[in-house]
């Protein structure tokens, strides 16, 4: 099933622009959980030191279904395409996650569709990074990613002031002790009808192109079965190109590190800019809608680098790219220590995005370019792995030590995160030159 000789055509920014746009969709799925999803545990009752457990969902969901998923397309084609099919049901279950979730009553209600809703969502992410790298030619794949860059930080913009835009609709952003308020009930709503449509969109815009010699491709398909996947997922392990092999330890830190912004951001801002550590003090509200606002700053900065990055990559390559973004990103958390205003709090998220930009883009960039092309799904479900991997370990850990090496306080796995990404921001110098692009 070789691939490798089709003469890609290039594609317009309009075309290119429809090919990512269900990625704001998927934003719009992970950024309303990664900002509610601890204040949803803490307003159900949960303890500080046990949301890194609640949070496996994610990372084990990613772990188990993308390299799936990826080895399922590259072995697709029928109708619908070859990715469509994924991201399309993906969707679908991920709406009607989203509009369960804070109806929870109970703790584990909520953990149970937290796992429903990630492996949804994994689905359709896996999808879309493996279709840029199956549709875009080579020169055009950073702009590709890029593009997906743009509608994370989009997305997280929008995701970010939806309580206040609510808000100006009356709804209420207050609710009695452990029930989750109403504004967070009608955002989710709101991410259920962004994410189906805008899949739904790219779905309905996106050409995929079939295997080159397709009588072939039915014949190897027609032998092969369900547990071909898991083969071929074993394969490319053991084949990994030396860049892959590499990688694998600036991810590590890189999403050992990310996670504790996603579950400490907002209860660092109540605590040390609200004096509200606990989900019954006045002000904790306040400061989780804060934290909203944050992770909306965080969101503008890729926004803004995203399409800056494919130039700096041609001028300085992939690796120092990375470095470059993970360095200014850890200026951000581990300022978070010295500020308790909320002024300096924003300006340090955005530093924070920077970094960010730099994550959601160039490591897709590279493996695509050293990967063999019918193999890009499997790969790009490996990648993801890759980014799965750390955040089981930093949750199934964090606990050990949060009360103790943190003292209990959110800023400092902030600091923690900060302190992780100087030393992936070295570790990218490291990986072969073969890498820049």
């Amino acid at each position: 099933m070789n691939e490798t000789t089709r003469e890609k055509p290039t594609l317009s920014i309009l075309q290119i622009w429809n090919m990512c746009f269900g990625f704001l969709g998927i934003q719009f799925g992970m950024g309303l959980q990664l900002a509610n999803m601890s204040p949803i545990y803490r307003y159900l009752g949960a303890d500080e030191h046990s949301l890194p457990l609640l949070w496996l969902a994610g990372p084990v969901t990613g772990l188990v279904v993308q390299p799936i998923i990826g080895a399922m397309g590259d072995n697709t084609w029928g109708k619908w395409g070859r990715r469509r099919p994924y991201f399309t049901v993906g969707a679908i279950v991920a709406g009607i996650a989203l509009i369960a979730m804070p109806y929870s009553s109970f703790i584990w209600m909520a953990a149970g569709l937290m796992w429903v809703l990630d492996a949804a969502v994994n689905s359709s992410m896996e999808s879309f990074r493996a279709m840029v790298g199956d549709i875009l030619p080579k020169k055009q794949r950073p702009l590709g990613f890029s593009m997906q860059t743009f509608l994370v930080g989009a997305g997280g913009l929008v995701i970010g002031f939806l309580p206040f835009i609510l808000g100006e609709f009356g709804v209420s952003t207050t609710a009695d002790s452990n029930t989750v308020p109403d504004f967070v009930k009608y955002a989710f709503i709101v991410g259920a009808i962004v994410i189906v449509g805008s899949i739904l969109w790219t779905g309905y815009t996106t050409k995929e192109y079939p295997p080159e010699d397709i009588e072939q491709f039915k014949k190897e398909r027609a032998k092969s079965g369900f547990l071909d996947s898991f083969r071929e997922i074993l394969e490319a392990i053991k084949n990994m190109p030396l860049v892959m092999k590499q990688l694998w330890w600036v991810q590590l830190l890189v999403w050992f590190a990310l996670p504790l912004m996603w579950q400490y951001l907002s209860l660092s801002i109540a605590r040390h800019v609200y004096n509200a550590p606990l989900a019954t003090d006045v002000g904790f509200s306040e400061g989780v809608a804060m934290g909203g606002i944050g992770s909306a700053i965080y969101g503008i900065s890729p926004m803004i680098i995203a399409f800056l990055i494919p130039s700096i990559i041609k001028h300085v390559g992939t690796r120092k790219t990375y470095a470059f973004c993970l360095i200014i990103g850890a200026v951000g958390f581990l300022g978070m220590h010295f500020t308790s205003g909320i002024s300096g709090v924003f300006a340090l998220c955005f530093l924070m995005g920077i970094g960010n930009a730099g994550v959601s883009t160039v490591p897709y960039v590279m493996v695509s370019s050293s990967v063999p092309q019918e193999k890009m799904g499997v790969y790009m479900g490996l990648l993801n792995a890759f980014v799965c991997l750390p955040q089981i370990f930093m949750m199934l850990s964090l606990p050990l030590f949060y009360d103790s090496l943190l003292m209990g306080d959110p800023r400092n796995a902030l600091v923690l995160a900060g302190a992780c990404w100087v030393v992936a921001a070295l570790l990218c110098l490291r990986i072969t030159k073969s890498a820049d692009f």
